[in-house]
């Protein structure tokens, strides 16, 4: 019999964090009217330009991260087509940095890691697309080089997904995500929690 065992929440390394900075994941227009269209949980991008304003209420720097496949073959994430674009309610704003990533991760094979040394970052918030995905895969990434990760259980999201394995319903994903990712790599919270914890004097510690 299988049963359930109570892991609790992650509480990080509990460094103090001296400067964080916020990751916002793949907004592109492929999780919106392309091909990938998210849709648990609802209202995420709302939950994720409170973020970005209030990262830049606090001079928190603002990390884009846009996802390009490079398969020609490849019938989402092309660069240059509407999917791969990011979405309207992102394109204009100035990040401290932009990264391209042609992987899950968006450590592997970018500038990202050099960019955070070089700033004294030790603490990333994961924001955006897709849970199981880019989030998760950068979350571990982070957290395997010695980061502090804040992950945002509702400014991420994703949608069912169904293969050779088995079937699983959106819900179920994000929620198994949310639960593997507080188990072990990342401090889970809600993007109203952590508005709240930057700007209170003790949300130096995760």
């Amino acid at each position: 019999m299988c049963e359930t065992v109570f892991i609790g929440r992650y509480d990080g390394t509990g460094k103090e964090i001296k400067k964080r900075a916020l990751f916002v994941i793949d907004v592109q227009n492929e999780y919106f009217t392309g091909k990938l269209p998210v849709c648990y949980p609802q209202n995420t991008l709302p939950n994720i330009l409170s973020l970005i304003e209030t990262a830049k209420l606090h001079d928190i720097p603002v990390v884009m991260i846009q996802h390009t496949l490079l398969n020609k073959n490849a019938t989402a994430f092309l660069k240059g087509t509407d999917g791969w674009k990011l979405h309207e309610s992102v394109k204009n704003i100035e990040p401290e940095l932009y990264v391209e990533k042609n992987y899950p991760s968006a450590f592997v094979g970018t500038d990202l890691q050099e960019w955070l040394e070089k700033n004294e970052i030790d603490t990333v918030v994961i924001s955006g697309y897709m849970t199981q995905f880019c989030c998760d895969s950068t979350a571990k990434y982070a957290m395997h080089l010695g980061y502090n990760v804040e992950f945002m259980s509702d400014a991420t999201a994703t949608l069912g997904f169904e293969n050779n394995a088995g079937k699983v319903s959106a819900e179920e994903l994000h929620r198994a995500i949310l639960v593997h990712q507080a188990a072990r790599f990342s401090y889970v919270l809600s993007a109203q929690e952590w508005i709240e914890k930057v700007g209170d004097n003790n949300g130096s510690k995760i």
